[in-house]
């Protein structure tokens, strides 16, 4: 279930690709599924998803354990139980089998449905980073290249913007998060007093909807 985590978190990074204004034919790549994990976010939300699964992947575990069991006793009672007793076992290991098969479909569900929470948020402030990354260094073009689909056959490691997105992202994430409140203007509004201070935009901490 762990690899269905990272799975996830590939999934949810791999469409990113940014223009952005700068010089004709300044290109920069990224690896946006090592830059989401590397992240304190993408490491913090792949624990949370791990402690989430952790009960569930215990209880199917011990499912699973329970249909070996009941296997194995098929196998070594071969020559000596009763072909009705025989029978009777391997109804009972074919209906744990199915009833194993929908608890872990069911649990698959419920954790996707997690792991879309938390990185969609994720996802958002990631391609706002790679965004101002990009305008600030004058790439007209960034390109994703952890897709296995991606056309790009060779990219060279100079230009591989990964390591410093993810610098940027945990530098940048407190200030996302918990946005400092705005200061009252000193130009006096239209009665007289000071004007309002604008609010800060609200942003959705990773998991909620």
């Amino acid at each position: 279930m762990k690899h269905t985590v990272l799975a996830c978190l590939v999934l949810a990074a791999a469409s990113v690709s940014t223009q952005a204004q700068g010089q004709p034919g300044k290109v920069a790549v990224i690896y946006s599924q090592g830059a989401i994990v590397g992240t304190k976010d993408g490491q913090k939300a792949v624990a949370e998803l791990d402690s989430k699964a952790a009960p569930k992947k215990k209880e199917l575990e011990q499912k699973q354990s329970d249909v070996n069991s009941l296997q194995e006793q098929l196998t070594k009672g071969q020559n000596t139980l009763s072909d009705a007793s025989k029978a009777e076992l391997y109804k009972n290991i074919e209906l744990k089998k199915k009833a194993l098969t929908r608890d872990y479909e069911d649990a698959k569900e419920d954790i996707d449905q997690e792991q879309q929470k938390l990185l969609q948020t994720l996802a958002q402030k990631m391609n706002a980073v790679i965004q101002r990354y990009a305008q600030d260094h004058g790439f007209s073009l960034v390109v994703d290249v952890s897709s296995q689909q991606s056309p790009v056959i060779y990219a060279s490691p100079t230009i591989d913007i990964t390591k410093d997105i993810i610098e940027l992202y945990d530098q940048s994430a407190p200030a996302m998060t918990n946005p400092s409140p705005a200061k009252p203007s000193a130009t006096p509004g239209v009665s007289g007093k000071p004007a309002t201070p604008a609010k800060p935009p609200a942003t959705k901490p990773p998991g909620s909807n």
